[in-house]
């Protein structure tokens, strides 16, 4: 069985000036962070469908993505994988004083003696002097420096609210958010009545942003219901072709009231499916 070390001296083959892969030869860190982003997607998807298969074949090409990257700064005289593997595990050890509390990553595990909630406002506080010492200027410092600009707009939202929250810029709970929810339902009308195009995006960001808002003091992580929501509207269209396909008639020539009622029935289905939504 092939090991890591194995998938790196591949990866030095590849990019081998004179013997390696044209194509990965002229790859470099900006024309792999598409590929990196699709296989990171592609994990979770195979986790949703439960595919165990697919996800043990997606988490190596992502695997693969982390060894691309580290060859690259390799030829640069940057770092090295070992040196990848060596720094998470430092910060790793660093963030879990509950767990190592010597910093010695093989002495004895001992019993946590920290409640969940005091784990996570450790680990905030611990990420926080982090950001500190890694700044030029530490009296500029905001807490949102270092959220990706690159994350998906839901996911950052709720990073950058988080993030808020932790000085408790942030609402009490749900309900005062549902009212914002309908506060910027109206601003959005509002734009829609003046024919303010430009007013109406800037409107439906901010809807948007409180709706993600309101998903995570619900606890629901906005990403994932968004694809939830994506998968559902997916599988029930897919229900009205095939149900049009099967009377032989074109979707085109459908009203929206046919389609309306066959998506009614795509949902009464689904009520009587275990696992569907």
């Amino acid at each position: 069985m092939y090991t890591l070390q194995d998938l790196l001296h591949l990866m030095a083959r590849l990019r081998d000036p004179e013997f390696g892969c044209p194509w990965d030869v002229k790859q470099s860190y900006a024309t792999i962070v598409p590929h990196t982003l699709e296989e990171a997607y592609e994990v979770a998807d195979a986790i949703e469908r439960g595919n165990f298969d697919d996800l043990r074949a997606e988490l190596g090409d992502l695997l693969f993505q982390v060894v691309y990257y580290s060859q690259l700064a390799r030829e640069e005289g940057r770092f090295e994988f070992d040196g990848v593997v060596d720094g998470i595990t430092r910060k790793l050890i660093r963030r879990h004083p509950h767990v190592f509390p010597t910093g010695d990553l093989y002495a004895p595990l001992e019993t946590p003696r920290l409640s969940e909630d005091q784990v996570k406002q450790r680990w905030e506080q611990i990420k926080a002097q982090e950001r500190a010492e890694k700044a030029d200027v530490p009296e500029q410092l905001s807490l949102l420096d270092d959220v990706p600009t690159v994350l998906p707009a839901l996911s950052r939202a709720a990073k950058l609210q988080k993030r808020a929250a932790q000085v408790g810029f942030d609402w009490p709970d749900a309900l005062p958010v549902i009212d914002k929810v309908r506060e910027e339902l109206d601003e959005v009308l509002e734009a829609m009545a003046s024919n303010d195009q430009e007013g109406i995006a800037e409107e439906v960001g901010d809807l948007l942003f409180v709706v993600v808002n309101l998903a995570r003091h619900l606890k629901v992580d906005p990403e994932n219901a968004l694809r939830a929501g994506n998968s559902k509207f997916e599988r029930r269209f897919r229900f009205i072709e095939q149900a049009l396909r099967d009377t032989q008639r074109p979707i085109e020539d459908c009203t929206l009231e046919e389609m309306d009622a066959l998506w009614g029935e795509a949902k009464r289905q689904e009520k009587n499916t275990p696992g569907c939504g």
